[in-house]
């Protein structure tokens, strides 16, 4: 019988250090490792005899997966676990967790912050100032009141719900798609439920907050942005690949769509030869709506957290792939 100490693993991480990790596994007196593996090959000989496995963007594959001999549990950095195999992890009784509830509020202010900055054209006048210039930029029409828009909000979860609060603060009519939940629990908040068509149709701002998966990648293609207003606004700080950035490429260049705002992006980085940092009516950002001080902690603390309940056998929260601890 193996007496060897548990083992618990980060794949790959965004942050300056480990310490928060490695100092709660350390006081637990359990071995812990933390990568910066780039290869399938690093993760294979990391996670191998891995007790948990904690990953952040690293692709975590069926080859990576199956080659875990002891993994208790996968834990990912963050809400998404589009990085992570779920069926993979299901087949081998893994469970893989989520950290669900670190970032509503960062979330929520950055898509405000998105809108405000697209309808109050805020980038364009800093630019404009910066350049030696003064006035006006374009048109007065392109200078809107919320009070007056409809915003469309594509998912009715945590954030998307912190999302809806805010815009009907400022008095703004609010639709929500979200097809498993019930459409009294998005009346019971104040916006009105909608069909993803009928929504598109009716918005002068669509705000994405679903997670990607099968049903919902390039959910925004050429089809719907037609299908949107003539001079509607995108807003994306959900995942990437819920836009097809081909088609919104396009519908911005034929001004079909007046702006965009982009925290997530496909691929990631952004190519430095794309457009679409060339585009002056796209806000974009690195993928940091979820940035804050309080929320890297808990996100960290969370996670490392969840790892050392794997392995002491206690129950675990936020499963996503229908494993039992």
């Amino acid at each position: 019988m193996s007496t060897a100490k548990p083992r618990i693993v980060v794949t790959d991480y965004a942050f300056s250090d480990l310490n928060i990790e490695r100092d709660l596994v350390n006081a637990a007196h359990y071995d812990f490792e933390g990568g910066q593996c780039k290869t399938e090959a690093a993760l294979i000989d990391l996670c191998r005899d891995a007790d948990a496995v904690i990953t952040q963007f690293a692709r975590i594959s069926p080859n990576v997966i199956n080659a875990m001999t002891r993994a208790k549990v996968i834990v990912r950095y963050g809400i998404g676990v589009d990085n992570v195999d779920l069926e993979a992890a299901r087949l081998r009784k893994i469970p893989v967790c989520n950290i669900p509830d670190y970032c509503i509020d960062e979330v929520a202010d950055h898509a405000l912050a998105f809108i405000l900055a697209t309808t109050r054209q805020v980038v364009p006048h800093t630019n404009h100032l910066h350049s030696g210039q003064w006035g006006l930029v374009g048109t007065i029409q392109g200078m809107r009141v919320l009070r007056d828009q409809t915003v469309g909000v594509v998912g009715f979860g945590r954030i998307g719900r912190a999302v809806v609060k805010r815009l009907l603060a400022f008095g703004t009519r609010v639709v929500v798609f979200d097809p498993v939940v019930a459409a009294s629990e998005i009346e019971k908040l104040g916006a009105q439920p909608l069909a993803l068509d009928d929504l598109l149709k009716a918005a002068d701002i669509v705000t994405l907050h679903c997670p990607s998966l099968p049903q919902t990648r390039k959910m925004i293609n050429a089809q719907s942005l037609g299908s949107m207003k003539r001079g509607a606004i995108l807003i994306n700080v959900g995942r990437g690949d819920l836009v097809d950035v081909p088609a919104l490429m396009g519908a911005l260049t034929s001004g079909h769509i007046s702006a965009a705002a982009l925290d997530v992006f496909d691929p990631e980085p952004i190519p430095a030869d794309h457009p679409v940092l060339k585009c002056a009516n796209v806000i974009l950002a690195p993928h940091i709506a979820s940035a804050s001080p309080a929320a890297m902690k808990k996100l960290r603390e969370t996670a490392a957290t969840l790892a050392l309940k794997a392995v002491r056998f206690e129950p675990l929260p936020s499963i996503v792939n229908g494993v039992k601890a």
